[in-house]
């Protein structure tokens, strides 16, 4: 199974990247981070039939497409999906790289829901993007600080692992062939 994943937080230290990580670490699968940072804003007037997409949007489309499954984790900022995200899904809308694509969502937030407002709505947005939302690879991490070791790199708090762990597999299983 390949995964590309996509980061809600663009900040090098966040406890989201954390818990990527730690995704990954227990995922065992060869992995690839889709950069959205440098993603211009949409316009559909720069994405019509017979555009060509710039290079950062045609860059997160082959990983997306090249991928067996999507993770994406994300902060929750102001009760919604962070903006850099939205974005980068807003350029993936019309051209179909996430149909059928299994993906996990996972949020974490120092507040006990643990983004779950923004997991809500990232699960709605890539159904109606006719993605292949994994359930059970879906996660709210509530309290994350609490969760992370001293240095903010990994996971630590056993619950937590334990639930990323079957996330992953999760994932794993909803990916043709690769159970």
């Amino acid at each position: 199974m390949k995964i590309v994943t996509l980061s809600g937080s663009l900040r090098a230290r966040s406890s989201n990247a954390a818990v990527l990580r730690t995704a990954l670490d227990v995922s065992g699968a060869p992995a690839r981070a889709a950069e959205i940072g440098a993603l211009p804003h949409f316009n559909p007037d720069d994405d019509g039939e017979g555009a060509v997409p710039p290079p950062p949007v045609a860059a997160l489309r082959s990983a997306v497409a090249d991928a067996d499954a999507v993770l994406i984790v994300s902060p929750e900022y102001a009760r919604g999906v962070p903006g850099v995200l939205k974005n980068a899904l807003d350029w993936l809308v019309s051209s179909g790289e996430f149909v059928g694509k299994p993906v996990a969502v996972i949020t974490a937030s120092p507040m006990p829901a643990g983004g779950d407002q923004a997991n809500t709505q990232l699960c709605g947005t890539l159904a109606m993007m006719t993605a292949e939302v994994v359930a059970e690879a879906c996660l709210c991490v509530g309290l994350v600080a609490a969760k992370l070791d001293g240095t903010a790199d990994r996971v630590t708090d056993e619950p937590t692992v334990e639930a990323l762990t079957a996330a992953m597999a999760a994932l794993r299983k909803a990916v043709p062939g690769a159970a």
